[in-house]
């Protein structure tokens, strides 16, 4: 006796549709197009199934449950479970079971049932029929909501994508003025979760405030030296032409004396326990006040390295001296130490600014 051979029967996705009230058509579908493909309304809900509360495993039982509907016969599945457990895949009748409890409990699904509750279709002579079973006219009825809240969730997926490419290109911004930023890091590592487009936005607005602290702090030293009252605008604007010019004489490698860097900068002197009488003292000073001011240790020893660790000792005094003139002070130290304006630093030439504001004020 030969063995038996089972053969597995693929599930066939038939072209059915389903009638539509003209009153739900879309605005931009004409009267002719009252009729929907059953598998178009699936895949909205496919594609929107976790709003319902609904796992991949029911949507491969709703999908073998309209596998079965044939056009003209009705929207009702007579199907016994055990053809409906062999069209899923295998699934076991007590997973059915709980599959179909789910849908009748979210009305996507009614029961048609026989006086002895058994699936099954009857045929008059003159070709009336009547089926008991599951009825999928529920979902066909609710069409147009679950294409509404499919296109919503897909409408959220393109501006969650649009907004993290806004993100990251601002992020490559900031990292390209300072590669030491924590907050970069910090955002980088939170777009590796999967977001909520409430969360994208609040992320967008905070980069976006970094970034316009990055901006104002790398072009502090325009700003900076405004003069404190009217009187003198005009002979400071006259002046603007020449900054420029003057901040480029960096080329050279004098550095001020101690005595006037301790004497012009009083707020970064008046944190050392003891007199600052060598570059020495300078130094180690400035290594304790960096991480005060937010520079990692890291980028200071790069900027000791880069210009030389009298003129990065510098740029953390004035700094300190220019206070809440400056917004991000590890952006702009990155700045003028080893970014795009490491060769407008010039020690001597912000202090002698520094000590003519003080005696105009004075």
């Amino acid at each position: 006796m030969g063995k038996a051979v089972f053969v597995h029967k693929p599930m066939t996705f038939t072209k059915l549709s389903v009638k539509r009230q003209k009153a739900h058509l879309p605005r931009d579908e004409t009267a002719s197009a009252a009729e929907l493909d059953v598998w178009t309304i699936f895949r909205a809900l496919r594609d929107s199934h976790t709003q319902f509360g609904l796992r991949p495993s029911h949507m491969q039982t709703l999908q073998a449950l309209l596998s079965f509907l044939k056009p003209g016969h009705g929207e009702v599945v007579f199907a016994s479970n055990a053809e409906i457990c062999r069209r899923v895949g295998g699934i076991d009748e007590r997973t059915l079971r709980r599959h179909i409890d789910r849908f009748l409990a979210l009305g996507f699904i009614t029961r048609q049932d026989s006086p002895n509750r058994k699936r099954y279709r009857v045929r008059s002579s003159d070709g009336q029929c009547i089926s008991y079973g599951l009825s999928l006219s529920p979902l066909f009825e609710r069409a147009d909501e679950l294409l509404a809240v499919a296109q919503k969730l897909e409408n959220m997926r393109r501006d969650c994508i649009f907004i993290r490419k806004q993100i990251l290109t601002k992020l490559a911004h900031l990292e390209e003025t300072n590669p030491d930023n924590v907050f970069t890091s910090t955002v980088r590592k939170a777009l590796r979760r999967k977001l909520s487009i409430a969360e994208y936005r609040s992320l967008l607005s905070e980069t976006e405030s970094e970034y316009r602290l990055l901006s104002t702090a790398v072009d502090a030293p325009k700003t900076a030296f405004l003069p404190a009252n009217d009187g003198q605008a005009d002979r400071h604007l006259s002046k603007s032409e020449k900054e420029d010019k003057d901040i480029e004489t960096v080329g050279n490698d004098n550095k001020p004396e101690v005595q006037t860097l301790t004497s012009v900068c009083r707020e970064a002197t008046a944190f050392a326990p003891k007199g600052l009488t060598t570059w020495k003292d300078v130094e180690r000073h400035a290594e304790t006040l960096a991480p005060m001011m937010g520079i990692h240790a890291s980028t200071f020893d790069k900027a000791k390295i880069a210009i030389g660790p009298q003129k990065a000792s510098c740029a953390i005094f004035i700094m300190l001296q220019l206070g809440k003139r400056i917004r991000n002070f590890g952006a702009y130290f990155h700045s003028i130490t080893l970014g795009k304006r490491v060769h407008q630093f010039d020690p001597i030439v912000l202090l002698q600014r520094l000590a003519n504001i003080e005696n105009a004020t004075a």
